[in-house]
């Protein structure tokens, strides 16, 4: 569930700023304006951080922050760890050996806390705040994020499972995937170009890479098999583009020339030059929020209260 794109992505922009006050059912870029006004900076100093020691961090909030909306809404169910009460979505396929950041979102929650001087910004916005601010570390655009997100008291292993989009999919379940959040084509493209940043683990491209002709550069999936053998070493990393640490647009210069390293990747061919990825962020950090009296403030990311 990871990634300016010129720059090719990032024209007629249209941010919606809500204005309702804070603690109302709705999500507004003030909620916090008044109760804790360091909550924003704070959370970006600590993703600077964490990203100025490893820039592949930046990747893995955004990837958790994506893989937390897909599955019930952006209400940080992923963080949850498991429990005789809690099937944690850590294990989930996507995210097994595989989902990382925990750890920063947990030094946020914490130096959060401490300028607040309680536990009153949650999880799910700490998430989502984090993503943008790491898209913005690894020279992406910004936004402005809707606030206002409660915390789930559940998680579900089985419906991360069913909705986190696969590395495997073709294309007309790529746009299946991304209708049943409220998502179009449009965004289906801006947010795969998340893919600019990060890597991915063998097993994921395995088949692709040897499995795949006409869709694929010979000369490519020649270097990939190097670092990818046709059995074993299924976690070894590959970088989604050739500069993995930085947004741009690399990722889908490759898709043209048949470089896409993941399946799903190389499907979109057809609408790769979308303008829209601030606002599917936007769209997508909106899915299914907890707001008003629903779901709790997590005092720990990881667990209930």
């Amino acid at each position: 569930m990871a990634l300016s794109l010129t720059f090719l992505i990032l024209s007629s922009l249209v941010i919606f700023s809500l204005t309702s006050h804070a603690f109302s059912a709705s999500l507004s870029p003030y909620f916090y304006y008044k109760v804790c006004p360091k909550a924003l900076p704070t959370i970006k100093r600590v993703v600077q951080d964490a990203v100025r020691q490893e820039r592949r961090m930046g990747t893995s909030i955004l990837r958790l922050h994506f893989h937390d909306c897909f599955v019930n809404g952006c209400d940080a169910s992923i963080l949850l760890d498991q429990t005789t009460t809690i099937d944690s979505e850590k294990t989930a396929f996507a995210n097994n050996n595989s989902a990382r950041g925990f750890e920063v979102i947990d030094k946020i929650k914490s130096e959060v806390d401490k300028v607040c001087g309680r536990s009153i910004v949650s999880c799910a916005d700490i998430l989502t705040v984090a993503a943008r601010d790491s898209v913005v570390a690894l020279g992406g655009p910004s936004w402005q994020v809707q606030l206002g997100r409660r915390d789930s008291t559940t998680a579900s292993r089985t419906q991360a499972n069913n909705d986190i989009p696969s590395p495997f999919m073709d294309l007309s379940s790529l746009i299946n995937n991304f209708k049943n959040q409220g998502l179009n084509e449009k965004d289906l493209v801006a947010l795969s170009g998340g893919h600019t940043l990060g890597f991915a683990q063998c097993v994921t491209f395995r088949n692709r890479i040897y499995n795949e002709t006409n869709s694929i550069d010979s000369i490519f999936a020649k270097q990939r098999q190097s670092s990818c053998p046709r059995t074993g070493g299924d976690s070894n990393l590959a970088p989604l583009d050739q500069t993995p640490s930085f947004f741009d647009t690399k990722y889908f210069i490759n898709l043209v020339a048949k470089k896409g390293l993941l399946h799903s990747d190389q499907e979109l061919n057809p609408w790769i030059f979308s303008k829209d990825f601030v606002n599917s962020m936007i769209k997508m950090g909106n899915i299914k929020p907890l707001t008003g009296n629903q779901g709790q403030i997590r005092v720990n990311c990881r667990k209930l209260n």
